[in-house]
């Protein structure tokens, strides 16, 4: 196993993987990871140039390994592949999410299905695979990105609801198995990020509640947060980077929120 060096590049010489990491807050966690040392595998939809240039800007090796996180084959050997191109995987970030929103007697099958596969199931699988080897070299860091929203529920989002509070669920259970390693697990909780995903989030409560998006922001999302502000993706990085360090190696089963204080209520 590679070991991190001290200094301004504290992750230097680890290898670390971070899914749905093309835009938004896992582009920001990828950044931060390579800003800080690590080698960096993406993971996502769209045009990946963007992210391969802004990630590699930070002077580390980084590629993209596409897979459909839907299915948990694929995500299983989306670890072997990543493992294959990094010579190994020491930090898992699982960041990969989608949304729908609906009331739950107009919530349909098939989003509800492929909103538990991505943000829930999907986490399972690449821990599944990533977990063992993490075992065998005694280190490793696994950060998953819930949400407030495992914590604390809101109307017209029974699928998101029900994976978050899944993803709590299952990391605490993988934390205290690996409780005498030196593997930690744990969860970071967001609230409302200004990303492409709470962009469309906007655009369907709007739809929804009859309300303009600018109301929504004002009176739906933003009203949850006693700060009234979004949350920046840089700031959730840091969360992962702190966590990702040999100084959080006494915190595992926890989660962390970042919320402007929308589940302090």
């Amino acid at each position: 196993m590679q070991h991190a060096s001290p200094g301004t590049r504290p992750l230097a010489g680890r290898r670390a993987a971070v899914t749905g990491s093309t835009s938004g807050i896992g582009l920001a966690i990828a950044e931060g990871l390579a800003r800080a040392g690590a080698d960096v595998a993406l993971n996502g939809f769209g045009d990946t140039a963007p992210a391969l240039s802004a990630v590699g800007a930070h002077g580390t090796k980084v590629v993209f390994v596409g897979a459909d996180l839907s299915k948990g084959p694929d995500s299983q050997k989306w670890v072997a592949d990543v493992t294959q191109a990094l010579g190994g995987l020491d930090i898992l970030v699982n960041n990969a999410g989608i949304q729908h929103v609906a009331a739950v007697e107009e919530f349909p099958d098939d989003k509800w299905d492929a909103i538990l596969a991505i943000n829930l199931s999907s986490n399972f699988h690449t821990m599944k695979a990533a977990i063992p080897a993490m075992k065998a070299q005694n280190w490793g860091r696994i950060i998953n990105i819930a949400s407030a929203h495992g914590l604390v529920a809101s109307p017209f989002k029974s699928a998101y609801v029900a994976a978050k509070h899944g993803v709590l669920g299952l990391s605490k259970a993988a934390a205290l198995e690996l409780a005498e390693t030196l593997v930690t697990v744990n969860t970071v909780c967001p609230g409302f990020v200004d990303t492409p995903l709470v962009r469309g989030q906007i655009a369907d409560q709007a739809k929804v509640r009859g309300m303009s998006e600018e109301r929504v922001i004002n009176e739906v999302i933003l009203a949850s947060q006693p700060t009234h502000r979004f949350i920046t993706s840089e700031q959730v990085a840091e969360m992962v980077l702190f966590l990702s360090s040999d100084a959080a190696s006494g915190i595992t089963g926890a989660s962390f929120s970042i919320d402007g204080g929308w589940t302090a209520r």
